[in-house]
């Protein structure tokens, strides 16, 4: 728990940006009618406090939504885009993790497209994928977690019911116009989310730096408005990756295992907008295609530190678990980054071979994940041999990331990593 001292600093620091910066942001986008989005947890603490106050002071007219699921659903979409519009809102503020900041995102989206049915924006084959072509509001985003960096990104993901799988909508347009990025926000967060949040930064480092080249990327189509939003990695998505590694290594068991650690909770939450910004560029692939179905079948698990009313795999404990299993099996495709990856987590490569790489980095991954107690694999979250079907059938329709590993892979390959994820250590 965070002390009284630590939650003076939040309000204090909160309280100065929010009626700074933030209502300086807010006139000089002519707000006039603010949608604010977050969560039932959320809305008792102090940084959505401060902004509902910041905006009451200011005479600043605005409806605040905090029904948001933590991970949510095309259902908690629908009911987020049908408050918004309802209110013909011209700014949305979104305060909290993830799950705010892409509920606001599409709720922005199709408040501004009335017409739109829901599956036209979301990503094929499970929607029609069609591009964004008009204008959104304006969105600031205000994280509270130090994980997803959908700060960065023009990706909302959420939980297709109807296939018990994740998926999401991908277009620039739904990219925040602002992010406000202050790690006193993050002291709430207890252990397990700070955890869970940090392990979806480490695989959005991973994944982006070791994703297919942008080169090999297909397709490519000439308008720019129909290209994907993930590139493949590049040039420019690998120094953001590369460094966003370098401060997990150094700052997150520091950060999961103290809440006071100011630098630390501040090092990790920087590390979250470096690696949105390098793995919004270029993309992530198997350990987040691989988690979808992991999050969206979940039977009776409900991770510790999470004040939900239902079963919950949270989407950094379902990405990170497949993670040894995935790096053993792309290793052999860019065995230098690999390795690289390894020595940055403490690895030494110095005999290395690089036949040995993938499995060099899933030893260090493991080692990492025991080090910060996660589950012994997909077996303790609930799953047996016999739901590795139902997991790969899952996997199939995330072709947006999943075609962006470094190795191709056929659905037996898919059914051996979930097998080889039911234990990790």
């Amino acid at each position: 728990m965070v002390n009284e001292h630590s939650r003076s600093k939040i309000s204090s620091a909160t309280l100065m940006i929010q009626e700074g910066f933030f209502i300086c942001d807010l006139q000089n986008l002519g707000a006039r009618n603010v949608c604010v989005m977050t969560d039932r947890t959320m809305s008792c603490l102090p940084p959505v406090r401060a902004v509902l106050d910041s905006l009451a002071k200011h005479s600043i007219t605005y409806r605040c939504y905090d029904q948001v699921r933590v991970e949510p659903t095309d259902s908690s979409f629908k009911n987020a885009i049908e408050f918004a519009r309802k209110g013909d809102f011209d700014v949305y503020v979104a305060v909290g993790g993830g799950s705010a900041i892409d509920t606001c995102k599409a709720a922005n989206l199709y408040a501004c497209h009335p017409k739109a049915d829901f599956l036209d924006f979301v990503n094929a084959p499970v929607g029609k994928g069609q591009p964004v072509s008009g204008t959104l509001k304006p969105l600031i985003a205000v994280p509270t977690t130090a994980g997803t960096g959908s700060e960065t990104t023009g990706v909302a993901i959420f939980d297709y019911e109807p296939l018990k799988a994740k998926t999401g909508i991908a277009s620039r347009a739904l990219r925040p116009t602002l992010g406000i990025v202050d790690p006193l926000h993050t002291l709430h967060m207890p252990e397990r989310l700070a955890a869970n949040s940090g392990f979806d930064v480490l695989c959005h480092a991973l994944e982006s730096y070791t994703a297919l080249p942008y080169k090999e990327r297909r397709p490519r189509p000439l308008n720019p408005i129909n290209r994907p939003a993930y590139q493949g990695s590049n040039p420019i998505s690998d120094v953001w990756s590369r460094h966003a590694l370098h401060i997990v290594a150094k700052y997150m068991k520091r950060a999961v295992r103290n809440p006071e650690d100011v630098e630390a909770r501040s090092s990790m939450h920087l590390a979250s907008v470096f690696a949105g910004i390098g793995f919004g560029n270029a993309g992530v692939h198997l350990c987040h295609g691989m988690s979808y179905p992991i999050s969206g079948n979940v039977k009776t698990f409900r991770a510790k530190d999470y004040d939900v009313d239902h079963p919950i795999v949270p989407h950094g404990l379902s990405v990170v678990v497949t993670s040894p299993a995935v790096f053993a099996f792309t290793g052999q495709m860019c065995p230098e980054r690999h390795l690289e990856a390894a020595e940055i987590l403490g690895a030494d490569v110095r005999n290395a071979k690089k036949e040995d790489a993938g499995t060099v980095l899933a030893e260090t991954l493991r080692e990492f994940l025991y080090d910060l107690e996660v589950e012994d694999g997909l077996e303790a979250l609930g799953y047996t041999r016999e739901d590795i079907p139902a997991l790969v059938e899952g996997t199939i329709p995330q072709e947006r990331v999943t075609k962006l590993a470094p190795r191709a892979h056929t659905q037996e390959d898919l059914a051996h990593l979930f097998k080889a994820s039911l234990k990790l250590y």
